[in-house]
């Protein structure tokens, strides 16, 4: 599990890195099918799967991505982070068993609204398996500094 770590929006600069490495089981993909209710067999069969150009089961493209929402959510910025859109290109397929490494880089700040546009590449063996970018919502040190109470 991830380790905690806030970052507010003065903390950014761009060229930060984070990310995590993972390795997905068949628990993982059954856990997410129960939970999102995509039965899709080329997850949950091998017999199905079997037959598919990836002749074995991989791994929902949307449990890859979650991935990502991990580290944006837990490490970089961290907790406080809005989402406010993603993008994702699936470039090739996640089994189970595969080590997934997750980066996630400041790509851009903008100020004004307190955004960040971050880099999003996963991959397997060095190998891009899902790339993209993320735009998300940073809190400030304003907006985490408690209240003043007037004298």
């Amino acid at each position: 599990m991830l380790e905690l770590r806030t970052l507010h929006f003065e903390d950014l600069s761009v060229g930060m890195k984070d990310g995590l490495s993972k390795t997905i089981s068949s628990q993982d993909v059954v856990g997410f099918a129960e939970i999102t209710g995509d039965r899709n067999p080329i997850h949950l069969s091998e017999h199905f799967a079997a037959r598919t150009p990836f002749g074995t089961r991989i791994a929902h493209g949307l449990y890859t991505a979650g991935l990502i929402s991990a580290v944006l959510g837990t490490r970089l910025p961290g907790p406080g982070a809005i989402y406010i859109s993603q993008n994702l290109r699936f470039r090739a397929p996640v089994r189970i068993g595969d080590t997934v490494e997750v980066t996630v880089e400041v790509a851009e700040l903008m100020p004004d609204k307190h955004r960040a546009r971050l880099t999003c590449i996963c991959s397997v063996g060095g190998e891009t398996v899902l790339e993209g970018e993320a735009l998300v919502k940073v809190p400030s040190r304003a907006d985490a500094a408690p209240p003043r109470i007037p004298a």
